[in-house]
């Protein structure tokens, strides 16, 4: 593409002023937001009128603007937006992880068929090159597991009911206060980011894409003050994880769910909005990676590296894709969870293959065992219902 990039934006929050901001001071790349496109036309902005649009067609079918940047909440919209940008011939860059997550297959198989690129580094670990590195460094049959705290606004709410003694109204409530967890804290808090996030990078790391409603995910709202006590006894600390792990050389599984951490694990220390993720391989053991995943100016370095990667004409190969074999994707794995419930009736739903140890006290009961995922991919949708949280013990 020319040298000289002209964008068109669409959205103008906290990520897309950042990254107006973050464009102004950057020596790294001759580009400049040309057009932005946003919703509310009576909202105070910091900048003049006649920088905005309220029409998504100013900017689609503007001949002068050469890279769309996609920065809206709205999945749906932002998956029209990024495929009509394509279909004209207009490579993107996206930040929005729920919209690839449900179209990713097909967004593959369209600049396959466009010649033009889709770049989304921001969509999956804040300000952690995360996807150009499983691109590129990663890019052979050795990789074993990946596993990440990929939520920054999650991760911020652990830490203050750890470090500080704070209750889970009240650290989210701070959460909201800093801008790292939305109005509505439910895609951060129930798991689904992280399940995003997990996706995107799965596609790259093992070429095979899964759908969303096919992997388990599970989140920290139920957690309550005698979780964490149970974790301070055994000197653990609870942090969500997204896992990916590599079953043989047929097969793997991916999954969100809180993790009992141990001390001495790299995510152990990782704390506030950081992110952090630990990437194994068959020879090169494990790699730790770790940076802030929550917060405007991280998102927005990201956004930035994108653009200046297309200004060099960068794209994903989707090499595990074209090159190696598809792996499976099986729910069939059994892993060890601690589960603090109150009633029988809420027990009952899972099928524990076996059990370890079991507590029964006035104020809350609990059991350690083995279940397999698709036991817990069959309660997915009623879990938020129930009284109970579970956590992922690994050894």
């Amino acid at each position: 593409m020319s040298n000289k990039i002209n964008i068109g934006l669409y959205g103008y929050g906290v990520v897309g002023e950042s990254l107006h901001h973050v464009l102004k001071h950057s020596k790294t790349v001759d580009a400049r937001v040309s057009k932005i496109c946003v919703k509310q036309k009576d909202k105070k902005r910091s900048l003049a009128e006649d920088w905005f649009t309220y029409n998504k067609e100013d900017i689609i079918n503007d001949n002068n603007i050469n890279l769309v940047v996609e920065l809206i909440d709205d999945a749906d919209e932002a998956y029209d937006i990024v495929k009509r940008c394509l279909q004209n011939k207009k490579s993107v860059v996206s930040g929005n992880k729920k919209m690839l997550a449900h179209h990713l297959d097909e967004l593959i198989a369209l600049q396959e068929r466009t010649g033009m690129a889709l770049l989304y580094e921001a969509s999956a670990c804040g300000s952690i090159p995360i996807i150009r590195n499983i691109e590129e460094y990663y890019d052979n049959d050795l990789l074993k597991s990946i596993t990440g705290i990929l939520n920054g606004s999650s991760n911020y709410i652990l830490s203050k009911m750890f470090n500080e003694g704070l209750d889970y109204d009240t650290a989210l409530k701070q959460a909201q206060d800093l801008g790292f967890a939305e109005s509505n804290p439910s895609l951060d808090v129930d798991g689904f980011d992280s399940l995003y996030k997990i996706i995107i990078i799965a596609t790259h790391a093992l070429g095979t894409y899964v759908k969303p409603d096919e992997i388990f995910n599970y989140g920290i709202s139920n957690i309550s003050d005698e979780d964490i006590q149970y974790a301070k006894e055994k000197n653990l600390k609870i942090k969500l994880i997204a896992q990916l792990i590599k079953l043989d050389e047929e097969s793997f599984t991916m999954f969100v769910i809180p993790l009992l951490v141990k001390p001495g694990k790299y995510i152990y220390n990782v704390e506030e909005e950081y992110n952090g993720v630990v990437i194994q391989g068959e020879f090169y053991d494990k790699q730790f990676m770790f940076g802030k995943g929550a917060g405007g100016f991280p998102t927005g370095s990201a956004v930035l590296s994108d653009i200046t990667a297309r200004s060099h004409n960068y794209k994903y190969e989707y090499k595990k894709q074209k090159y190696f074999k598809k792996l499976n994707y099986r729910t069939d794995h059994e892993i060890e969870i601690y589960l603090r419930y109150n009633s029988i009736e809420d027990l009952s739903y899972f099928k524990f293959e076996n059990i370890t140890e079991k507590y029964s006290g006035q104020e809350y009961n609990y059991v350690v065992g083995k279940i397999t995922l698709s036991n817990l991919l069959k309660l997915k949708f009623i879990l938020p219902k129930l009284d109970v949280f579970l956590a992922y013990i690994r050894n």
